[in-house]
């Protein structure tokens, strides 16, 4: 009984765990709302927050663009094409660490482009720049029940901000309208001559006029770059050129990093899905994606969704295929484990008779002959004939042996007389009358006589009787 209990038991916690499974699998929890305190700003958003419609514009608009999934490592190791521009949107949900800094910043260093977009940038993603420290900060943070999707709220009160230089960035935009939330820029040197902070939408002495083609070697190694000399680059300055200026701080700026560029801008909303169609922001944004060309990769490995290997589970995900598999692993456990379990109590395995029924009778044959037991072989044998003689002559066992041998002489025309003698003689060797071998076979003789006589057969008969047994 404990034993059935504990199987109960255990069908009823795997019924459980299925339906847990099934109820995981099938039942979706509501989508939270974007909100523009916890922003999603990855491309596969279709919300409010998200960045699916600039990602879908430049897509259909034929730029080469992509989703990186993939760590930063693979930027420096990658055997495919290499992406020429790396947009990080937003605060990231993986943060970048210090060796992933390190890697984006010495794949720039090489000759790659940064973008930036983010109020609150990660300092780690914005190196110095010659004496240049390029930084950034919020100047209004939003609050928690600010809605994206309410424009008024976004934008009430902003007036649009014009370019302050006329750089291949701002090319095609008159004007762009950013949010409440925007954050400011601000580039410092760090230079005795000069540490206070340059004024607002201008840059240094020598300003790149084509952002993405001139590249200016730092006069230092910054952690995470590659050292490049004098004598392979142009040179140019390394301080950043502002652009969109106001009261606060610039919205957009650029410099050099080794042979690359970073680009940043600090307002998200500009790019994203509520804010890409107000004044020129998808111009503006489609001109510091896409820069010079190329393939352009949003990363979203630090979006949180990176790439799993997989590829078979990658195919399934998302469907109930994989929580069938589970059901289908958990139900052949536990037929194993119930096929191991016995129900009672133990029983020995059975026990196989080998010996041939023959060693049985040539043993006793055997210990008859040196026993001299004449009358016992005597007696196993007229005991079979006289109950076939019984049944042939349809009498009982209690007839007299005069009744069988004359009925049986009435039947079959035998010699009564002689049947009758013969009877006797067997059942006095039998009951102690002194015999020996040869009268022993003598009369053993004349019943095998009889039986095949009248076709009796009494062996075959008890051969059939045993197999029928053995059948059944």
């Amino acid at each position: 009984m404990r034993q059935r209990l504990v199987i109960i038991i255990t069908l009823v916690v795997v019924i459980g765990l299925l339906i847990l499974i099934n109820a995981a699998s099938y039942v979706k929890l509501e989508p939270t709302a974007d909100s523009e305190l916890y922003p999603d700003r990855s491309t596969l958003n279709a919300g409010a927050t998200g960045t699916r419609a600039l990602y879908d514009f430049l897509y259909e608009s034929g730029y080469q663009v992509a989703r990186w999934r993939e760590s930063t490592s693979s930027l420096l190791n990658f055997n495919g094409p290499k992406p020429a521009t790396i947009v990080v949107i937003g605060r990231t949900v993986v943060p970048f660490s210090d060796s992933d800094s390190k890697e984006l910043l010495q794949w720039v260093a090489g000759g790659g482009r940064l973008v930036i977009i983010d109020r609150s940038p990660d300092q780690g993603l914005l190196p110095a720049s010659g004496n240049w420290h390029v930084g950034a900060h919020t100047t209004s943070y939003p609050w928690t029940d600010a809605d994206p999707t309410n424009f008024e709220q976004m934008t009430g009160g902003v007036k649009p901000v014009p370019p302050s230089q006329p750089t291949l960035l701002v090319r095609d935009v008159k004007e762009i309208l950013p949010s409440h939330f925007a954050g400011a820029i601000t580039a410092a040197t760090t230079s005795k001559s000069d540490t206070k902070t340059k004024p607002k939408g201008h840059a240094a002495e020598t300003p790149s006029d084509d952002s993405e083609s001139s590249e200016t070697p730092p006069p230092e190694t910054d952690e995470g770059t590659e050292s490049v000399s004098k004598d392979e680059t142009t040179k140019s300055s390394p301080a950043p050129v502002l652009n969109f200026a106001r009261e606060a701080g610039a919205l957009l700026a650029e410099y050099p990093h080794g042979k690359g560029r970073i680009v940043l801008l600090s307002d998200p909303f500009i790019v994203a899905n509520n804010g890409i169609s107000r004044a020129d922001n998808l111009q503006l944004a489609r001109n510091v994606v896409t820069g010079n060309g190329g393939l352009v990769a949003f990363d979203e490995f630090h979006q949180g969704r990176s790439a799993t290997h997989n590829a078979l589970i990658q195919y399934f995900a998302g469907t109930p295929v994989l929580a069938i598999c589970g059901q289908l692993a958990l139900i052949g456990l536990m037929v194993i484990w119930s096929r191991g379990k016995r129900f009672a109590r133990p029983l020995p395995l059975p026990t196989v008779d080998r010996r041939s029924s023959l060693e049985f009778v040539d043993s006793m044959a055997e210990l008859q002959q040196r026993a001299r037991a004449h009358d016992l072989a005597l007696e196993n044998i007229y005991g079979r004939v006289r109950r076939v003689l019984v049944r042939h002559a349809g009498l009982n066992q209690n007839s007299t042996r005069a009744e069988i041998a004359a009925r049986v002489a009435t039947r079959s025309g035998m010699d009564p007389q002689k049947l009758e003698t013969l009877m006797r003689n067997c059942e006095d060797a039998i009951n102690g009358a002194p015999t020996n071998g040869k009268e022993a076979l003598r009369m053993v003789r004349q019943l095998r006589q009889i039986e095949s006589a009248l076709g009796l057969r009494t062996r075959d008969r008890e051969v059939k009787q045993a197999a029928g047994r053995l059948d059944l």
